[in-house]
């Protein structure tokens, strides 16, 4: 006796029918929510858009955006100083892997970063334990926009939107050469670009300029 062939949704309304339930292969959901939780972490938003900054070294913002060059894509990580405008540390890797943020971190030139904020989105680069591990041990204070509100994060947005109207990234023709065109650019942005919002000064001398105001 030959059986009469069903697909895959007709199975489901006779089992949804008599109330059937397949134990075989079936998730606990409470498990994968649980797992989730564990190994991924949010932390509220300390920020709150308090982009007005006048202490140096206290509070950063940081992300992640793309780079296109030779019909592929280089992922570039920032860490900016929110107070002074100045781009902290930066990474940037052909792989959207864990060490581009975890080396980031480590190339910020501060002798102490306990009590220091450092603000991003939910990404999952941002909510992995290896992350959070790193600025737990470093003592700073983890911040993050809400879900979707690109706007909490402001100042690193604006500053990618620079970056890319100024720097001519695409004839770059190979990584190494993409690589020295963003540090000096870094540098440029740093030390020559002055800014109409800070009284048309660089960052680097805005910000010696907002120490030596805190040490007068």
């Amino acid at each position: 006796m030959r059986l009469p062939d069903m697909n895959h949704k007709k199975i489901q309304r006779i089992m949804r029918k008599y109330e059937l339930v397949a134990k075989v292969r079936r998730k606990n959901p409470y498990k994968q929510m649980m797992k989730k939780n564990l190994e991924h972490r949010t932390f509220s938003n300390k920020l709150q858009r308090e982009f007005h900054q006048i202490l140096p070294f206290k509070v950063f913002c940081t992300d992640i955006t793309y780079i296109p060059f030779l019909s592929r894509f280089a992922y570039l990580s920032v860490i900016k100083d929110i107070a002074s405008g100045e781009v902290a540390a930066w990474n940037l890797s052909l792989r959207l892997e864990m060490t581009l943020v975890m080396e980031t971190i480590k190339n910020i030139k501060l002798d102490s970063f306990e009590n220091i904020m450092i603000h991003s989105d939910q990404g999952f680069h941002y909510t992995n334990p290896q992350y959070i591990e790193i600025v737990k041990e470093l003592k700073m204070i983890q911040s993050m926009s809400g879900k979707g509100k690109c706007i909490d994060n402001a100042p690193i947005e604006s500053f990618f939107g620079h970056m890319k109207d100024e720097l001519d990234y695409e004839s770059c023709q190979s990584f190494e050469q993409l690589s020295l065109a963003i540090d000096e650019y870094m540098r440029y942005y740093n030390h020559e670009r002055k800014q109409w919002t800070r009284k048309k000064m660089t960052p680097v001398a805005y910000r010696n300029h907002l120490l030596a105001q805190v040490e007068g």
